[in-house]
């Protein structure tokens, strides 16, 4: 984990190195500074001689100076040091994601991944910050103190290696029983994060439901959940505190009790135990210091895992050593394929034995029933995920000897869950084509049926989209994501469920602009309506990951049962297919 998270540093290691060397030298400067004390004492005050006063006074002065610059140096650079290592975490975290297949994500939540970016990334930064700092300016404290103890008086010496001991052992029992505490906790704001995420992409329908009250409850619930977590890690933590000031006056005691006796008998001076009473202080304080580092520590090592979970994830799915870079055509086969997800699925097989063969400018339809497969079958085509058997061949190869680039490029695709950015619509649309001229963007709309929506729109094709398409209706939506992927101009292009909130009309419209002005395209269509695929030169029927029919509308309808009962559940009782199917398995 350590070794991952160090690579981020990069370009600071320089600060990270001058922020030890001037802690170092601000340390030296306040370590003799109580030793001078006791020369002022000794020397000056109690031997009457004043010029020793000034002599020491100034040398004092001059050490302090030093020392608050050391400090101000080495404060400025750990805040580059620890502020560049976050900015490089979070950079290191989203460049990978970029890399991350379906199926890696899958692996984590949308909020687990916002978690890791944000309150992780914090939490080790200001641990790495108090690491710069004080993990070198406590330890050399403490042994430059100590070592100066022992250089005025070893016997008293010994008290302070006992409270060591005491410590040492209070904080391992400590940091033992919190450690496990905070893996929970973080995983708890995963939570939380989701519940807030949720609610508010989903603002309208929680809204149209009047089911405030439910998701604050929802939220309330969450939020309690990590309250009673870090009450009992904090609980257990404010221990420190308390042992701590044990410790501290209890060595404030003993040196104040042998102190005494030592300057009776004469083996110690008043100005050397007032020197040891700083030094103990600065003891004290750097043991507390290094207590709180632990008490950091604990609560970073389980951020730090989890940021080094997303930046050691490797991509199941990469560039083959040779890529082919052309796509000759847009044939598509489905060699005897089998598929099922990796994260997050049942481990059941989504799609079972599909031996399937398109040939280039076909229009396939592709109907079926809820969870029947349709769209990882798409999925597989543009290789967002890999087969689990067999192969699945666009121009005559395997989509895995291409480059992911090329491929996804000339297989374009309209996922069903449609996505636009806030920007205007040129902006979304030059996502199919960065350079594409406004001319090609309004040839694309027009093909896409959305040219008549943009032009009554006050700017046109400068108006503004905001976050998630909230401005625009579903359909509208719809057919600029279409009109995004027919910038591409790809030689497949896969539209699932791309339609299903345009009206019959305007879906029509689509299908015959398809026709006139992408003949050479292939052209998948996912649909729920028999009417937006009755026209394709085939239809491929599914029904539980297995292909049930692949002929013309008028051949199912005479030979497969399950597509006759679509058609005739829509054209006659007002139904949809998921019903008719729930009443055939009663």
């Amino acid at each position: 984990m350590v070794r991952t998270l160090m690579k981020q540093i990069k370009q600071y290691k320089k600060v990270l190195i001058l922020t030890p060397i001037f802690t170092a030298l601000e340390v030296v400067m306040e370590v003799l500074i109580p030793f001078i004390t006791a020369s002022i004492i000794d020397k000056g005050i109690e031997a009457g001689d004043m010029n020793q006063v000034y002599y020491y006074g100034v040398i004092m002065l001059i050490m302090a100076f030093f020392s608050l610059l050391f400090g101000i140096l080495a404060g400025r650079f750990a805040a580059a040091a620890s502020s560049g290592f976050a900015s490089n975490l979070r950079d290191g975290m989203y460049e990978n994601i970029q890399t991350f297949s379906f199926s890696n994500i899958d692996k984590f939540s949308t909020a687990g991944l916002v978690t890791r970016m944000t309150t992780d990334v914090t939490n080790v930064q200001n641990a790495y910050q108090m690491i710069l700092r004080i993990t070198v300016r406590a330890p050399l404290m403490l042994v430059c103190s100590m070592a100066m103890c022992f250089f005025i008086n070893r016997k008293m010496s010994s008290i302070f290696l006992i409270a060591i001991l005491i410590l040492a052992a209070a904080l391992i029992l400590i940091m033992s029983k919190t450690t496990k505490i905070f893996d929970q906790v973080f995983r708890r704001y995963d939570d939380l994060n989701a519940s807030v995420q949720e609610n508010v992409s989903a603002i309208r329908v929680v809204k149209a439901f009047v089911r405030e009250d439910y998701e604050n409850e929802k939220f309330a619930g969450a939020s309690e959940r990590l309250y009673k977590l870090f009450v009992k890690a904090e609980g257990i933590l404010a221990l420190n505190n308390p042992v701590m000031m044990l410790v501290v006056y209890g060595c404030i005691t003993a040196l104040s009790w042998f102190g005494a006796r030592f300057i009776v008998g004469g083996s110690l001076t008043t100005g050397e135990l007032t020197s040891m009473f700083s030094y103990v202080m600065s003891i004290l304080m750097s043991l507390m210091m290094l207590s709180m580092i632990f008490v950091m520590l604990t609560m970073s090592a389980a951020s730090g895992r989890r940021i080094t979970e997303v930046l050691e994830e490797k991509a199941d799915l990469t560039n083959p050593e040779r890529p082919v870079t052309e796509i000759t055509d847009g044939r598509i086969d489905f060699n005897h394929v089998s598929f099922s997800y990796k994260h997050g699925g049942s481990g059941e097989e989504t799609l079972r034995d599909i031996d399937l063969h398109i040939s280039s400018g076909e229009t396939i339809g592709i109907i079926g029933g809820t969870g029947c497969g349709k769209s990882s079958l798409v999925n597989l085509i543009s290789r967002l995920y890999d087969v689990t058997e067999g192969a699945v061949l666009v121009g005559g190869r395997d989509v895995r000897e291409y480059e992911m680039e090329v491929l996804r490029n000339q297989v374009a695709v309209v996922l069903q869950k449609n996505v636009l950015f806030s920007g205007t619509i040129l902006d979304n649309l030059r996502w199919g084509k960065e350079d594409a001229t406004e001319e090609e963007c309004r040839e694309a709309c027009r093909q896409a049926c959305a040219d008549d929506f943009i032009e009554k729109m006050p700017n046109q094709y400068q108006s503004r989209i905001e976050q998630g398409g909230s401005n625009v209706s579903g359909g509208q939506k719809q057919r600029l994501c279409i009109a995004r992927a027919l910038l591409k101009k790809p030689k497949i292009l896969i539209l699932d469920d791309s339609t299903s909130a345009v009206d019959t009309a305007t879906d029509a419209r689509i299908r015959e602009s398809f026709t006139k002005n992408i003949p050479g395209t292939t052209k998948l269509i996912i649909a729920q309506r028999i009417s937006s695929v009755q026209d394709a030169d085939r239809i491929l029927v599914l029904e539980g990951g297995r292909i049930s029919g692949f002929d013309t509308h008028e051949s199912l309808l005479q030979n497969n049962k399950i597509y006759r009962d679509i058609y005739e559940t829509q054209t006659h009782g007002g139904g949809d297919f998921d019903q008719q199917e729930g009443k055939e398995d009663a």
